[in-house]
């Protein structure tokens, strides 16, 4: 399995197929309005716009498991996110990223990330996960790394 076949749906309800992000360069964020680290989607939206025509993207997943801080429906998370930061990423459905009721998407995000050494739970809003562009999973980072950290930037490159 690879993140390519996952589908769910957007903020507006539409599906959303990640296998239309082959040949892609992904990085997959959880996020949240009212957290201390959300200024980081002012570096998400820079580092997508740098690199978006060089097969990359962002794909953000709204999540209220940590402190309540995405508190918000749908079209308030999409009016945030487009009103305060710009951001013309992908913006998924708000799912669950711990405990029982974990997304799917995150069970295997999750237990990928374990397989490789790295941590297999969400440590709080905006921790990265990295996947090539056949789909597989690279790299798990930080919540507190920032979206234009070195190893990012240098990962992008090829280097």
């Amino acid at each position: 399995m690879v993140l390519h076949d996952f589908k769910v749906k957007d903020l507006k309800g539409n599906d959303f197929d990640f296998a239309e992000l082959k040949g892609k360069k992904v990085m997959v964020v959880n996020t949240a309005s009212e957290c201390g680290l959300t200024p980081q989607y002012t570096q998400l939206q820079e580092l997508y716009e740098q690199n978006k025509d060089n097969d990359f993207t962002v794909v953000g997943f709204p999540c209220n498991d940590f402190g309540a801080q995405e508190p918000g429906s749908e079209s308030e998370i999409a009016s945030f996110c487009t009103k305060n930061y710009g951001v013309t990423f992908p913006i998924l459905e708000k799912v669950t990223v711990k405990g029982a009721k974990k997304h799917p998407i995150y069970e295997w995000i999750l237990s990928e990330s374990g397989k490789h050494g790295q941590d297999e739970e969400i440590q709080w809003n905006f921790q990265k996960f990295l996947f090539d562009e056949q789909g597989a999973f690279v790299k798990c980072l930080a919540p507190t790394v920032s979206p234009v950290d070195d190893q990012i930037l240098t990962w992008l490159n090829g280097k």
